[in-house]
């Protein structure tokens, strides 16, 4: 699939987000900051990428975390996956939070998310009375346990 990329004015040094392995289904997106940017303990920043992207009709470009700022530095993709709609044609910025007690800095051309493009589906409700029945029922919120041996089938 190809998706048409502009990288605005200021941008152009940056790579454009691209797989890190073969295997990888999201592409690193890179900080677009013209200076270093902190963000404080529990703060929340808007993070540029000097990206626009135009999705195709029927997928969405979502926004996700990267593991390593996660693990190492308590660095997240706030609403992750964030959704950038087929329509919208302005910049991507990744809002980022900092869920660490120390402040972290953002440098240009920092990965800073990975963007997966994904299928998604238009659907129309069908207003009904009743719903069909199943075993798990309205149970929700850890009512099928958090041991490995709780509701397996057979016990």
């Amino acid at each position: 699939m190809r998706v048409a990329v502009v990288q605005l004015d200021g941008a152009a040094d940056l790579p454009l987000p691209h797989y890190a392995t073969d295997g990888a289904a999201g592409m690193d997106v890179y900080a677009a900051v013209d200076q270093t940017l902190t963000i404080p303990p529990h703060g929340i920043v808007m993070v540029p990428t000097g990206l626009c992207i135009a999705v195709p009709s029927g997928f969405e470009c979502q926004v996700r975390s990267r593991s390593g700022l996660a693990a190492k530095h308590g660095v997240f993709a706030l609403n992750a996956p964030g959704t950038i709609d087929s329509d919208y044609r302005g910049e991507i910025q990744i809002i980022l939070a900092n869920f660490s007690a120390n402040p972290f800095v953002v440098e240009r051309g920092m990965r800073i998310a990975q963007l997966v493009i994904a299928k998604h589906e238009r659907i129309t409700w069908e207003r009904v009375d009743v719903l069909t029945e199943t075993n798990r029922g309205a149970g929700g919120f850890g009512s099928t346990g958090i041991m490995a041996t709780e509701n397996i089938e057979g016990q």
